[in-house]
């Protein structure tokens, strides 16, 4: 389908933008990359081939009976008993990185946190657990997180600041006085109770911080629709009895979505950090998940083991810094007086 004469020039902007558009294609890539995480790092094998037939450990959990043991309970693929067994028989492919999230490393050399080394590449954690495999999966939480509240946050907000700035009068007092209210509550004080008070889970998380971040695009797009509500073609829609909910979203809203969607890498950076920062003092997602936050918390309680930190802040660091960067390519690109040729 063929782009219309002005998504054309955005698209072109926002490529102009050298560093936006890199910033966006490393970005994604990443994020893609660590949704294949359990093909990446992994203690189970990728494929068996056990007495010519294939298996697929990753993704079933298959008895030690299956390949010749004793136990009932699903086999371990690191031990070396049970490799012998299957190796004797048939064949292995493991993932790049043969630990998972979760996964301890008892054969370490030194006592954990052990330094970066052939076999675990950036190290090990107070828990012995391979640092690399932690980030790869804590990647993926922490960017999932923050695009799903992203979304709902706009969806919200964009709603809300349409019904102020469309219908206006009493609705916009009211809405404003209540927004003025919620917003002068200390959140991040409330998100650490709430967060001390119920058990934290993904699903947890992404509630209490939704109640603080829908606002953040109310006002944004409260002043578009103001400003557009009295223009000619919205007065001639309703004068030809169009209802109120498709001028809004139908003709109101694309025009103003512009303003709204260079605020959007805000609001994803905004949930990162919320999320590392709750993870880092304790009160984020379950203990043992895969954190940034809980790493960064290591790093602090770890001082002899620099590697803890320093890998926590550069991943941290580049994903912020790529999202920032991104929001200077979209802002290039709906800005209407930036033509790039």
């Amino acid at each position: 389908m063929a782009l219309s004469a002005i998504n054309q020039r955005r698209l072109n902007n926002f490529k102009a933008n050298r560093r936006g558009y890199w910033s966006m294609v490393f970005f994604v890539t990443l994020f893609v990359i660590s949704l294949f995480a359990e093909l990446i790092a992994n203690d189970k094998p990728l494929l068996v081939s056990y007495k010519d037939q294939l298996y697929f450990p990753f993704l079933v959990a298959y008895p030690e009976t299956t390949f010749g043991g004793d136990f009932e309970t699903e086999a371990d693929y690191r031990d070396p008993f049970v490799a012998d067994l299957i190796n004797e028989n048939g064949w292995q492919v493991w993932p790049l990185i043969r630990y998972s999230y979760s996964t301890i490393n008892y054969d370490l050399t030194t006592p954990a946190p052990s330094p970066p080394d052939a076999e675990n590449w950036l190290g090990t954690d107070d828990q012995g657990r391979d640092v690399l495999a932690r980030v790869i999966y804590g990647y993926r939480i922490s960017v999932a997180f923050g695009v799903i509240l992203t979304i709902l946050s706009s969806i919200i907000g964009v709603t809300a600041g349409a019904v102020q700035g469309y219908f206006g009068g009493w609705t916009d007092l009211i809405f404003q006085r209540l927004l003025e209210i919620w917003g002068g509550m200390p959140s991040l004080y409330i998100l650490i109770i709430l967060a001390a008070l119920i058990e934290p889970s993904f699903l947890i998380l992404l509630v209490l911080l939704l109640l603080f971040s829908w606002p953040s695009l109310v006002g944004v797009v409260r002043a578009e629709f103001l400003r557009s509500r009295n223009f000619d073609y919205v007065r001639a829609a309703r004068a030809l009895g169009v209802r109120d909910s498709v001028i809004m979203f139908k003709h109101l809203l694309p025009n103003s979505m512009v303003s709204a969607l260079t605020f959007l890498p805000f609001i994803l950076t905004g949930s990162i950090v919320s999320l590392t920062s709750l993870d880092f003092l304790g009160l984020g997602l379950p203990p043992g998940s895969p954190s940034l936050g809980e790493l960064l918390a290591q790093g602090k309680a770890n001082l002899q083991a620099p590697w803890l930190g320093i890998t926590a802040f550069l991943t941290l660091s580049i994903m912020l810094t790529l999202a920032f960067f991104m929001q200077e390519g979209i802002r290039d690109a709906f800005d209407p007086r930036k033509t790039f040729q």
